[in-house]
């Protein structure tokens, strides 16, 4: 079979973001190499399957990556796809970045619980929010970032979940986890409600 006729397989995490962001890799290279076959494979990786406990605490980034790297270094798949945050600084040995594209959106979304307000104000972004109010994320790096900007605020791991359910969180779930709002990436949230 020629090197034209083999179907070139992306994997990536079963996740629906994940499926999502392949899918959108997968066109980019079709419309690319219209005269290649390509595919895809999903799967799920220790992140995936531990969602009780905050990432710090559980090995950091290759929990969402080493099931797929092995998959690629043993000829399983061709190329994978992964978010950039989730890729580990040093990649294994026979592994390189082979492209990254274009950003969509940079920024995060506050989600804020209906009827959340402070002293009758409706809070719309984080500078509406009292001091002490918890701020649910399970990301370092918001938590690092927002902490110096904002001092007076609370910031709380949440248990991971699938990323589409988190947006549909109730008032009692937010209670139970004590947080006034909750921090997940835009294009992320973009992806999901489109």
């Amino acid at each position: 079979m020629s090197a034209e006729q083999r179907r070139i397989v992306l994997a990536s995490r079963s996740s629906q973001l994940a499926q999502i962001q392949t899918h959108i890799v997968l066109d980019t290279l079709k419309s690319a190499f219209p005269d290649r076959a390509f595919g895809t494979a999903f799967m799920s990786t220790q992140g995936d399957k531990n969602q009780s406990q905050a990432l710090y605490l559980l090995g950091g980034k290759s929990l969402w990556t080493k099931e797929l790297e092995v998959a690629l270094l043993e000829g399983e798949v061709d190329m994978l796809v992964h978010s950039l945050k989730d890729v580990p600084t040093a990649l294994p040995d026979g592994c390189a970045l082979g492209a990254i594209l274009e950003r969509e959106h940079g920024e995060d979304s506050l989600i804020v619980k209906k009827g959340y307000t402070d002293g009758g104000k409706t809070v719309h972004t984080l500078d509406d929010l009292p001091a002490g109010a918890v701020i649910g994320t399970s990301s370092v790096r918001r938590v690092a970032q927002l902490k110096r900007r904002y001092p007076g605020l609370v910031f709380k791991d949440v248990v991971r979940s699938p990323l589409h359910l988190r947006p549909l969180l109730t008032k009692e779930k937010y209670t139970q986890a004590r947080q006034s709002v909750r921090l997940i990436s835009r294009h992320a949230f973009s992806a999901l409600i489109i």
